[in-house]
C-alpha cells in the first residue's frame, strides 16, 4: 500500500530551524518527483520544492529561495526540507506529495496524485 508519512514539525522560534522528513512505503521514491506543500489557515495550499526524479533538480518557490533546502536519500526511502532563517509566515501545515505520472518536478499542487497527512510548523516565539 502506498504511504507518505511527513514528520519533524514543531514549534520553533522565529530564525529557527527545521528538518521536516517525508518518509514512502509501498513504492520507490526515487522513480518520481516529490514535492513540499505548505497550506496556511485561510490560504490556498502552495508548492514550496521539489525535487526531480529524471535529473535530481530542484525548485523553490520565490518565498524560501535561499533559506530551504529539499534533498532526498534513497537508501531510506525519504525526502527532506531542510528549513532554516524561519519566518512567522512559514506557519502552515506542511505536506509531501508524489506525482506518479512524470519525474519532473512542478510547483503546481495539481500534478501531484498522492499525498501525506501533513505536519504542522509553527514559528512564534
Amino acid at each position: 500500500q502506498l504511504q507518505l508519512v511527513e514528520s519533524g514539525g514543531g514549534l520553533v522560534q522565529p530564525g529557527g530551524s527545521l528538518r521536516l522528513s517525508c518518509a514512502a512505503s509501498g513504492f520507490t521514491l526515487d522513480y518520481y518527483a516529490i514535492g513540499w506543500f505548505r497550506q496556511a489557515p485561510g490560504k490556498e495550499r502552495e508548492g514550496v520544492s521539489c525535487i526531480s526524479s529524471s535529473d535530481g533538480s530542484t525548485y523553490y518557490a520565490d518565498s524560501v529561495k535561499g533559506r530551504f533546502t529539499i534533498s532526498r536519500d534513497n537508501a531510506k526511502n525519504t525526502v527532506y526540507l531542510q528549513m532554516n532563517s524561519l519566518k512567522p509566515e512559514d506557519t502552515a501545515v506542511y505536506y509531501c506529495a508524489v506525482n506518479l505520472v512524470t519525474g519532473w518536478g512542478t510547483l503546481s499542487p495539481s500534478s501531484y496524485d498522492y499525498w501525506g497527512q501533513g505536519t504542522q510548523v509553527t514559528v512564534s516565539s
